[in-house]
C-alpha cells in the first residue's frame, strides 16, 4: 500500500469527483471531498460519504467548498489543514458542462462557465499551493478533457473553451511548481456519455431566439449528437477507470508520475495530438534553456 496522503478533491458531489474520492479512500488515503451546499442540496451526497466511511472504515468526509467563492475555498482549505495537519494532494476536478449552439450562449454565460472551470481552479490553487510549497512536496492532479485536443464535436463550445483554458493553466503551473518539488499530472478523460451527470446537468443557452434560428439547419443534429457520441463509446467503458487512474497516479513515487495520462475509450484522437504537443513543448524548453522545469516524463 502506498504511503497514505491527505487528498482534497474538488467537485466531489458526483461523477468523476465522487468516484475519485471514494476510490482514493478505499486505497488507504485520507480524503476530503469538496462540494457546494453540503447542508443543502448535496446533503444526501455528504451523508452517503459519511455512511460509506463508517461501513468500510475509511478516512473520508466532505467539506463545504464552492470554487466560485474565494472565501469558501479559503475556509475549506483551512478546515482540511486544521483537521489533518496538511494537504499532500489536490485534485482539481470541479467543472460544469454546457450544451447548445455557441451563438445562443450569452457572454455572461461564457464568463460563468469560465469562472467555474478555470478561475475556480485558480482560486483553489492559490489557497492550497502555499502549504505545498512550504513543505516542498505534493501533487496537483488536473482533471481535463479530451475535447481540448481531440475530435471536438459542435455544441459544446463554452465547455471546450474553458477546459482548454484549464489545460493551459495546468501546463504553466507544472513548470512553475517543479522547483518546489511539487508534481503535476493532467488526467484526460474522454467523452463518457454515461456514468456521470455531465450531460444531464449541462447548462443550456438562454438566448432561445438564437436557438430557434439555428434549428432549421442544426436542430435535428443537435438533438441526436449525444447518441452519436454514445455510439462510439465501447460498451465496457466505465467511468470508474478515470478514478482508478487517479488512484494509480497518487500512489506513484514523487517525481515518477506521468505528466499527462489519457482515459479515453472512444479514442477521439486527443492522445495523439497531446503527444505531439508535449514533445514540441519539451523541445522548446530545451531551446530556451529552461529544461529543468520539465518533469522526467514531460514528453510521454
Amino acid at each position: 500500500m502506498p504511503t497514505p496522503r491527505v487528498v482534497l478533491v474538488t467537485g466531489a458531489s458526483s461523477g468523476f469527483g465522487r468516484l475519485t474520492a471514494e476510490s482514493l479512500a478505499r486505497a488507504g488515503h485520507v480524503v476530503v471531498a469538496g462540494m457546494r451546499a453540503v447542508d443543502g442540496r448535496n446533503a444526501p451526497a455528504r451523508a452517503a460519504l459519511d455512511d460509506l466511511a463508517v461501513r468500510e472504515g475509511l478516512q473520508l468526509g466532505a467539506v463545504e467548498l464552492d470554487v466560485q467563492s474565494e472565501q469558501s475555498v479559503d475556509e475549506a482549505v483551512s478546515a482540511v489543514i486544521r483537521a489533518h495537519g496538511r494537504i499532500d494532494v489536490l485534485v482539481q476536478n470541479a467543472g460544469h458542462m454546457a450544451y447548445g449552439p455557441a451563438e445562443a450562449f450569452t457572454p455572461e454565460q461564457f464568463a460563468a462557465l469560465y469562472d467555474v472551470n478555470v478561475v475556480g481552479a485558480q482560486r483553489v490553487a492559490r489557497a492550497v499551493l502555499p502549504h505545498l510549497r512550504a513543505r516542498r512536496s505534493g501533487l496537483v492532479v488536473w482533471v481535463g478533457s479530451s475535447s481540448t485536443r481531440g475530435g471536438h464535436p459542435p455544441f459544446l463550445a463554452p465547455y471546450f473553451a474553458a477546459k482548454a483554458g484549464m489545460d493551459a493553466l495546468a501546463e504553466s503551473y507544472a513548470a512553475e511548481l517543479i522547483r518546489f518539488g511539487i508534481d503535476t499530472t493532467i488526467v484526460v478523460p474522454g467523452a463518457f456519455t454515461s456514468g456521470t451527470n455531465h450531460f444531464t446537468n449541462a447548462a443550456v443557452p438562454t438566448d432561445t431566439a438564437r436557438i430557434d434560428e439555428h434549428d432549421t439547419e442544426y436542430g435535428a443534429l443537435r438533438r441526436d449528437l449525444t447518441d452519436r457520441l454514445a455510439a462510439i463509446v465501447p460498451a465496457e467503458a466505465d467511468v470508474q477507470d478515470v478514478a482508478d487512474e487517479i488512484v494509480r497516479v497518487v500512489g506513484l513515487p514523487d517525481g515518477g508520475r506521468p505528466y499527462r495520462t489519457h482515459v479515453d475509450p472512444s479514442r477521439d484522437g486527443s492522445e495523439v495530438v497531446s503527444a505531439v504537443a508535449d514533445r514540441i513543448r519539451t523541445e522548446f524548453y530545451h531551446r530556451v534553456g529552461i529544461e529543468d522545469l520539465l518533469s522526467s516524463h514531460a514528453a510521454l
